[in-house]
């Protein structure tokens, strides 16, 4: 819960399944994923998302700056949260 790790992802186009696998494999699973789409939400492809949902990972997808308060606010509340950040 407490771990940084390097997402090789560079803007809101290549996040993808397999670019969201190292969300599936932390451990405790995590119940929320908050992505920050850089300077403004970015839509992600819909199959993208019902396979995180079907991998029982919610998806919050957010500008960048939007996203790191509701990650911070998430863990204020002791959810088993990860977010995946793009700079803005």
């Amino acid at each position: 819960p407490r771990s940084i790790l390097q997402w090789n992802v560079g803007s809101h186009r290549d996040i993808s399944h397999e670019s969201l696998s190292l969300f599936r494999l932390l451990e405790p699973q995590i119940e929320i994923l908050v992505l920050g789409t850089g300077d403004r939400v970015e839509r992600l492809h819909p199959t993208t998302l019902k396979q995180m949902r079907e991998c029982g990972i919610a998806v919050e997808v957010q500008d960048t700056a939007n996203a790191c308060a509701t990650f911070n606010f998430l863990m204020n509340e002791r959810r088993i949260v990860a977010a995946g950040l793009i700079p803005p």
